[in-house]
């Protein structure tokens, strides 16, 4: 498994260096974003709200930022109440083509406090979370449509602090697939394979995650979603299964399209599925 990592790892990063010499050899003379190129520019199309992602790439030489305002997790499984929040948690990503974006994602400040419900003791870690580095490639429907897929593959690397993170490398791949139904109504599929940690030691192990989401307009600027993801972790010796419905509203404000703001609850359905998840967030294309 060791040798799938380092694969994986060198696979993102030859990505990346490619796509940022890509990104720099562009034609310098592409002029800027202004409001009357906004028209000319995509529909906004984001990765959230909810856990989904979309086939949907950023338009070349655009920037745009997607982040929690603030998240709070709360979970009682292992023992002890958990409560963990994300004080923001920016994506920026940008356009190198057509049809690829790249994206960095870190959470600058995050606190974890856990209290063990057999001796009552509470524990408090904080501190800056780990970097997440993910190339999307849109295959079809990088401007949106009635079908599209994608492969993001994805690296973390473990900048998080102590307590915070697992002090890990690991990696996968989403493969999003989205398709237009009836009655105005969206979906997306996201099957994920992920190469993770072993709890007791630096061996890895594999897990795999999907969802299935529907989103559909409540009025001209605000649409909601519902979903169900899964996640299961085999980890030796004990798998970890996890589930949740989730729920989430995005609204884009008419007076301007490059901007976003959402929220949106997901919801625990088994025991090793964290009780609750709040956020809110915004995304904006500069």
């Amino acid at each position: 498994m060791g040798v799938m990592i380092r694969a994986l790892a060198l696979m993102a990063g030859l990505s990346l260096a490619a796509l940022a010499g890509a990104a720099w050899a562009d034609d310098p003379a592409t002029p800027a974003a202004d409001a009357s190129q906004a028209p000319q520019l995509r529909s906004l199309c984001t990765d959230r709200p909810t856990k989904s992602t979309s086939p949907c790439t950023v338009d070349p030489g655009h920037f745009q930022l997607e982040s929690d305002i603030f998240n709070v997790t709360i979970d009682h499984s292992g023992g002890a109440d958990t409560t963990t929040a994300l004080y923001t948690n920016p994506t920026l990503k940008y356009g190198v083509t057509d049809t690829v974006d790249v994206e960095l994602n870190i959470a600058p400040y995050e606190t974890i406090t856990s209290r063990d419900r057999t001796t009552d003791i509470t524990t408090r870690n904080e501190g800056v979370g780990d970097l997440y580095a993910r190339v999307k490639w849109a295959l079809i429907g990088a401007a949106g449509g009635d079908f599209g897929l994608a492969f993001v593959p994805y690296l973390k690397a473990p900048t998080a602090s102590g307590g915070v993170g697992n002090g890990a490398w690991e990696g996968g791949l989403i493969i999003p697939v989205a398709f237009n139904l009836p009655a105005g109504w969206s979906g997306v599929i996201d099957p994920e394979i992920d190469i993770l940690k072993d709890p007791a030691d630096d061996n890895k192990h594999v897990g795999f995650a999907g969802l299935i989401s529907l989103s559909h307009p409540i009025t001209k600027t605000i649409t909601g979603s519902v979903e169900i993801w899964g996640d299961e972790n085999y980890q030796p010796g004990h798998a970890i299964k996890q589930a949740s419905a989730d729920v989430g509203a995005a609204w884009i404000p008419a007076s301007d399209q490059n901007l976003q703001f959402d929220g949106g609850v997901n919801l625990g359905l088994n025991s090793q599925t964290p009780a609750a998840q709040l956020y809110v967030g915004v995304s904006r294309r500069f």
